[in-house]
């Protein structure tokens, strides 16, 4: 059995570019597997049935795994028992009919539409720095970058005539993501009067840099979010993510379709942009509670 699970991560890491850490993640995942079964007496994949998946997943919840680590272990398995029917090892896909992943799920934090134009407003623009501030903050907001991707952006990464920019997410994979007018005017003029300025002399295309001429760190973004944040008087904990997931949770609000989300984000398999849809639907569940004259 442990064979096929090494073929599997080959076949990730090499078809599909998975990360160092996703590998590692889904490999413990799959081998825990691995050990549950052969605890059932299971010694080959035909063997597995769907109570064995069942039996699995009470198991996790009963260890008392999270949230995030029994949904990471769910799409592990799903990706796992694709790969056996594309290979031929099975006819059918234990997982199908199974839902429990919705046990575990974790919604993505989210702020509201209100609450980000608030958060956007408190860099200003009086500053070179804070206009600098500004243009980051957008560009979280419109285009749904992680942090890494906005940190490892290049005056090359946009396409100023067109509105949109270039980014390499998980795995390298490139894809093409809108830029909002709001969020490219000030991002022009940062790249016109700010950065000049900051770069001090220097050579480097890195898009955002600090005071001494260079590039941004993740921890920096951090702060510089969460200063924001405090500024704006929200209470939640605010952090870079929170910009992508109400990206894409406000998109889906006004209506986009949720491939087009996909692509947007850059999800390889359109079940994980489906979380977002859970968003919107407790929105609407809380929009109803509050508004509707019997929805307390």
């Amino acid at each position: 059995m442990e064979n096929w699970v090494d073929r599997y991560m080959t076949f990730l890491s090499v078809e599909r570019g998975a990360s160092l850490h996703t590998l590692e993640a889904y490999s413990h995942d799959l081998n825990r597997h691995v050990n549950f079964l052969r605890s059932r007496g299971r010694d080959g994949w035909v063997d597995v049935t769907t109570d064995d998946m069942l039996a699995f997943l009470s198991h996790l919840r009963e260890e008392g795994l999270k949230a995030r680590s029994a949904n990471r272990a769910l799409a592990a398995l799903r990706g796992f028992y694709r790969f056996l029917l594309r290979e031929g090892v099975r006819e059918e896909n234990p997982l199908v009919d199974i839902h429990h992943g919705k046990v575990w799920m974790h919604l993505p934090d989210t702020v509201s539409r209100q609450e980000m134009e608030n958060l956007l407003r408190q860099p200003g623009l009086d500053r070179p720095e804070a206009v600098r501030d500004t243009a980051m903050l957008e560009m979280l907001y419109a285009s749904g970058l992680r942090v890494s991707e906005l940190a490892s952006l290049t005056l090359g990464s946009i396409n100023w005539q067109v509105g949109y920019l270039v980014t390499f997410g998980k795995g390298g994979k490139e894809r093409v993501v809108p830029v909002g007018r709001v969020a490219l005017s000030v991002l022009r003029r940062y790249v016109e009067e700010v950065r000049p300025g900051l770069l001090k002399g220097g050579d480097t295309d890195v898009l955002f840099l600090n005071r001494q001429g260079r590039g941004l760190s993740r921890q920096g973004l951090w702060k510089m979010v969460r200063r924001y944040a405090d500024r704006a008087g929200i209470r939640k904990q605010v952090h870079p993510h929170m910009f992508r997931h109400s990206f894409a949770t406000h998109l889906l609000e006004g209506g986009a379709d949720l491939r087009s989300v996909q692509l947007m984000l850059g999800h390889a398999d359109i079940a994980t942009t489906q979380i977002y849809t859970h968003v919107t639907r407790e929105h609407l569940k809380d929009v109803h509670s509050r508004f509707h004259p019997r929805g307390k």
